[in-house]
Formats: C-alpha cells, structure tokens, sequence
C-alpha cells in the first residue's frame, strides 16, 4: 500500500509541477484535464502527510514512554501512544479506502426513472410517494431538480416520472437506489382494511457527456404531437411534444413537459443519451466477465432492493439487511443512514477484492 501511496505522492508533484508549464498553460483542455486529475489525487496525498507526520509523532511518544525516568511524564507519553494508535489505525483504513479505483460516474449528474410495477393504481400512488422522496433527499444535499418527462396516472401517481438531478456527488449516492422498491399498505379504496403489496422500479442513470456518446442526426427520428393533459387552461395547443426514435438501438424517447417544441427536443436528447450511455457501459461490461456483479446487489430492475411496510413504519434494504423504524422521516427523504451504509458494504467489498 505504501508504495502505491509514494507513487501517488511522486505523480501529484508531477501533475502540480506541469500546472506552471508555458506549454500546458497555453492549452485549456490540457490545463482543465491536469488539475482535475492533481484535484483527484490532492486527498490521498494529503491524508498520506496527514499519516506520516502521525507516526514521527507516535515514535517521538513512544520513546518517551520507554526512557522518560519521570513516572507521571512517561504515563502521559503511554497514554498519547494509545491515542495516536487508534489514530494511526483510522488512517490506514481511509487510505485504504482512497486508494480503491473511484467510479467514473461518481461525479455526473443522474437521470432518475420512475415507473410503476404490479399493483396498478397503488403502484402510480408508491412512484409519486417516492418522487417526493428523491426530491426531498435531493434538497437536502442542495441538488438541482428538473421535471423532464412525466405519465400521471388521473388519481395522483405516475405511470412512469424522469427526473434530472444535477449536484455534487449525485450519481455515488442515488446509485444505490437502482432496482425494485416494494411498498405493503392499506390503499384508501381498500373497504376492508387489507394490506396489498406493489412495486415500483427505479432506474438511474449517469449523465452522459458529449466525449462519452454521439448521436448522428441521421440515425434519429424525430416526431412532434400535442401534448396531453387533464383538460383546462394548461392542455397544449400546439404540437410542442417531441419523441425521439434512435433507429440503431430502436430505444423511444419522449418529452412533453416544457410548451416549447425546442426545449423538449433538447431534454429527450439528454434522456437519449444518457440511456444510450447506459447500454454502452452494460455491454462493454459484459464483454469483460459476462457475470460481475456490481458491488451492492445486482442492479437489475427484476431485483427487490427495498421495501416499505407502512402499517410497522419499516424499511427494510434487503441487500445489507438493514431495517429501520421510521418510515415517515424516510420517505420525507431523510436517506442518509441507508445510503451510508450502503456505501460502506460497497467500500468493503471492493476493499477484499484483490489487487
């Protein structure tokens, strides 16, 4: 671990050094792409001076606690060996931690797909219910949240909702809450007081950059049509919603959220790619071990990730076997704790992996 630290060390030097070259000054591209990889780098690297000015300290404490002849002086330098031990352990585990090869996503920002499953009008209810929750969660970190697609249900849910969040570390959080999300409760037509069971699927999806995927206008169809909508003053006039037919793939995009024929266009576009991108990543994949897994569960929609019992107020994450007792405040998007560990079974398991 240490020699991969050192070189490490050796390379962020490099990278800052080029900073002040005329030559990597004079290319933007080139200066943008080089401090964003000595930033990358810039934590491990100070966690590692952080480490060493810890161990001249511990040795300094533990040669004082060996030859010190003052008993009450030689206690306080053994008790300041213990802390700086402790200390010492914490370290080497969050450097262990930065050394793990990051997700490349990690900084994107995300498209997250709402559709109801089986459950029918329960099901359209649990995907409105779980909309607020990312929405809430996504205040919480100060994200940006944009509506780009949305199919109601007429009693107050969603066949199937995309929203675009844009923030810090969108993409390393919401990862997490890709699969199935399985609901029990009463709905408020059920007479009898029966608990039904539904399910939602929830897909994410990194944005997709410019450099990552390329749409030619030549394999695309474009078609325009009212938008619909539950009648009244807002109901569209004008043929201002767009899909979009990727002739290669046959995937179907469509927007209709903006009044504008051009800002659907552009929104369908970057829902396009970003599932174009998505099935790039699953093949090349493939191509390298046809069976990885990905580090916290499969990550297949057929998969049941999480489910919420409403009458014991449970969420239950099946992959890490967490359960918690406050389903209100979870689904208010206090997601925190389940997120958190989740990030940790993943660190974990990557952390066994071999180099």
């Amino acid at each position: 671990m240490f020699d991969k630290l050192r070189q490490i060390e050796d390379r962020y030097r490099e990278l800052n050094g080029s900073l002040s070259d005329p030559a990597v000054l004079g290319q933007p591209a080139l200066y943008a792409k080089t401090a964003k990889a000595a930033s990358e780098l810039s934590s491990v690297v100070q966690t590692f001076e952080d480490y060493k000015q810890l161990l001249g300290g511990l040795e300094s404490a533990r040669r004082m606690a060996a030859e010190e002849p003052d008993r009450e002086m030689r206690e306080l330098a053994q008790a300041e060996v213990r802390d700086l031990e402790a200390r010492q352990g914490k370290l080497e585990e969050e450097l262990r931690g930065l050394l793990i090869p990051r997700d490349p996503n990690d900084d994107k920002n995300v498209f997250v797909e709402i559709r109801a499953g089986a459950g029918g009008d329960e099901a359209g209810l649990f995907a409105a219910d779980l909309t607020r929750m990312y929405t809430k969660y996504a205040e919480r970190q100060k994200w940006k949240v944009e509506l780009m697609d949305k199919h109601e249900t007429g009693v107050g849910g969603f066949k199937e909702i995309v929203l675009f969040i844009q923030g810090r570390g969108a993409w390393s959080r919401l990862k997490f809450e890709r699969g199935v999300h399985r609901v029990q409760r009463v709905p408020e037509t059920e007479s009898s007081g029966r608990t039904h069971t539904s399910t939602v699927t929830v897909a994410v999806l990194p944005e997709a950059e410019d450099v990552d995927i390329k749409v030619e206008e030549k394999d695309i169809r474009v078609d325009v049509y009212r938008s619909s909508g539950p009648g009244g003053q807002g109901v569209n006039t004008t043929d201002s919603a767009v899909r979009i037919t990727h002739i290669p793939t046959g995937l179907v995009v469509t927007c209709q959220d903006e009044r504008s024929q051009i800002k659907n266009r552009a929104k369908a576009m970057r829902v396009l790619k970003a599932r174009l991108l998505e099935r790039a990543q699953e093949e090349q994949a493939a191509a390298i071990a046809a069976d990885r897994r990905s580090q916290v569960g499969t990550g297949e929609r057929s998969e049941r990730i999480r489910t919420y019992n409403f009458p014991q107020a449970r969420v239950s994450d099946h992959r890490i076997n967490l359960t918690l007792y406050r389903l209100p405040a979870i689904l208010e998007g206090d997601l925190d704790e389940i997120v958190d560990a989740l990030a940790a079974e993943e660190q974990r398991k990557r952390l066994q992996e071999p180099s």
